[in-house]
């Protein structure tokens, strides 16, 4: 019997061709995708009474969607979202925003290349935050912040105000997460899939960083192996895939969410 070995950049390619043939997403709105996403994060547990910001960019520039204030993640539908413009005015819908999200405009305009922030004090990155450590990456499953997640040593205070958001948005560079000490996580990505699932996951990955940190002395990857990992993880139609899984947990339970 003959076996073919094959160069692993070869199944790589293949791979990504099978996932974009095979992983048929549905064609959601952004406002749908947004809703989603907040019912996808609260139940993941990453509720926080009224703390914590979800967001995306509108269609028209300078326009972002947000959740109205006094509602929480698991209320959020694609219709009672809000539209406002690049100070916060409300343009569409009724209510306001939570101010804290003036520091998601200042990442928006730095990097015009951001699309969607979620920004949360889910309870294992909070606990990690409280302790002064940066995120470690020494799993598959946290493979996607290798080289990926910048780190904010000192709490600039609630960020409702220019200078916060001066600091988090240099602070983060050009990663596409964030832990923030004493604070949370934020993610801020081209895509509301991607910030969504890179949220769910650095939970994950605080979670299992603390495990392990009570257990024993948490081993290093090898950096290139970790590198190839999050590229896999990444791929955009497998984090896509990802967001529909999660999605689909969301709609059983209730469809009113994309209206």
């Amino acid at each position: 019997m003959n076996v073919i070995v094959r160069d692993k950049a070869e199944y790589h390619e293949q791979t990504t061709k099978r996932m974009e043939k095979h992983f048929v997403v549905p064609e959601w709105t952004v406002r749908q995708k947004l809703a989603l996403a907040g019912r996808m994060l609260a139940a993941d547990g990453h509720d926080s009474g009224l703390a914590g910001q979800i967001s995306a960019r509108a269609e028209k520039p300078g326009t972002f969607y947000m959740l109205q204030f006094g509602l929480g993640l698991e209320e959020i539908t694609a219709e009672n979202l809000l539209l406002v413009d690049d100070d916060l005015n409300v343009l569409e819908g009724n209510g306001m925003p939570n101010p804290s999200n003036r520091f998601h405009l200042w990442i928006y305009r730095a990097k015009p290349h951001v699309n969607s922030i979620m920004h949360t004090h889910s309870p294992y990155v909070s606990a990690l935050s409280m302790i002064g450590v940066p995120l470690a990456v020494a799993h598959m499953d946290t493979s996607l912040f290798h080289e990926d997640c910048a780190w904010l040593p000192e709490w600039p205070g609630t960020p409702i105000g220019d200078e916060e958001g001066r600091i988090i948005s240099e602070a983060i560079g050009d990663k596409r997460s964030i832990l923030l000490a004493h604070h949370g996580q934020l993610t801020a990505c081209t895509t509301v899939e991607e910030a969504t699932i890179l949220a769910i996951f650095i939970e994950r990955a605080a979670r299992l960083q603390l495990m392990a940190m009570s257990a024993g002395k948490i081993q290093p990857i090898d950096p290139a192996l970790a590198q190839e990992a999050h590229d896999y993880r990444l791929k955009q139609r497998a984090i896509a895939a990802t967001f529909y899984y999660y999605a689909r947990r969301v709609l059983r339970h209730d469809t009113a969410v994309i209206g």
